[in-house]
């Protein structure tokens, strides 16, 4: 897997970089900060996927990949009309959105480390997963790292937060690799999953794919991912 970071303040003044479907699905947008969202995510797509194939990334060129959505709500590119080849994921959190690439089915999640109230951990997560929680020297961390990994995994399961969250249980192994340690992930229909995750200041970042091997690289180097953005 491969990944791609963007800061709300590198999207470009001009549109031109949107196709057809795309600027009207912006324009459709009511509130300004969905609409933005909107746009910071599909740019980071662009950017990865062009990155990743090989393409251009001149606007013009970006116009041309097209960010669309299955009926599952997951994302998907296609390069003039054609399927570009690589599957995606997408997250946005604080000004920020990321976008992994790879092959098979993937799922990433960006979140902030914030407080979590005892009824969220005991609501969302399950009792290995609270117990860990407990034991945590940063509760909040944790927390955060187990709701962003279910997040991941229920987009790689093709649900996102239609599905229980308890209905899938991550595991947490010490260690890393080129700064990301390696997470599991096990379903209740016995479906089950690797993936990795790191932290960069506040940001927690978690990917789960159904073909991982090693940790992401980053498709720039280095990855510009520093803090979160002022607002």
């Amino acid at each position: 897997m491969r990944w791609l970071a963007r800061n709300e303040y590198a999207l470009p003044a001009d549109p031109g970089w949107l196709s057809r479907y795309e600027a009207e699905r912006a324009a459709g947008y009511r509130f300004p900060k969905r609409r933005a969202e909107y746009l910071l995510r599909r740019y980071t797509a662009k950017q990865a996927v062009a990155a990743a194939t090989g393409l251009p990334v001149d606007l013009a060129s970006l116009a041309r990949v097209e960010i669309r959505n299955a009926p599952s709500g997951a994302p998907y590119a296609v390069v003039h009309g054609t399927p570009a080849g690589v599957a995606l994921s997408l997250t946005d959190r604080a000004g920020w959105a990321v976008c992994v690439v790879g092959t098979g089915t993937v799922g990433c999640d960006l979140e902030l480390v914030e407080p979590r109230s005892a009824g969220f951990v005991h609501d969302f997560l399950t009792r290995a997963e609270r117990d860990r929680v407990a034991r945590s020297a940063d509760p909040d961390a944790a927390a955060n790292l187990f709701w962003s990994a279910k997040e991941s995994a229920l987009k790689v399961l093709r649900t996102g937060l239609r599905r229980d969250t308890r209905s899938v249980e991550i595991t947490i192994h010490s260690g890393q690799m080129n700064g990301w340690a390696p997470l599991d992930v096990v379903g209740v229909e016995g479906e089950s999953f690797a993936g990795w995750w790191r932290r960069y200041g506040r940001f927690l970042l978690t990917v789960v794919g159904s073909v991982v091997d090693s940790p992401p690289v980053p498709l720039e180097r280095p990855a510009p991912f520093p803090v979160p953005a002022r607002r």
